[in-house]
């Protein structure tokens, strides 16, 4: 009987941590499900702003220089490289030298 409760304890904690690793996954898909929906949106405003420029090539060019400068800029203050050499990748030890760079150069 002893054997029985030790397996049913032993059964019960490894239940516990697969549950907890169950929510824990759930919480980063909906996270990743708020970050892509989001991204859709960001998608479909800048397909709106190419369609609604498309007359003026020279006023597009200007305007999407600056637009991917400011989107650029807020990429870096979300948090994410924007230099060269981490693209992309989350920033874990405050500012990046390289990337500061790069926004002092324009």
């Amino acid at each position: 009987m002893k054997q029985l409760n030790a397996l049913l304890a032993e059964f019960e904690d490894k239940m516990k941590g697969l549950m907890q690793e169950l929510q824990s996954l759930k919480t980063r898909a909906y996270a990743l499900e708020d970050e892509n929906e989001k991204l859709r949106r960001e998608i479909m405003d800048v397909y709106q702003y190419y369609l609604k420029d498309a007359a003026d090539p020279k006023n597009r060019q200007e305007q999407s220089q600056k637009h991917g400068f400011e989107n650029l800029v807020r990429l870096y203050s979300e948090g994410f490289h924007i230099c060269n050499l981490h693209f992309g990748q989350l920033r874990s030890e405050g500012d990046c030298l390289f990337c500061m760079g790069f926004l002092d150069k324009k």
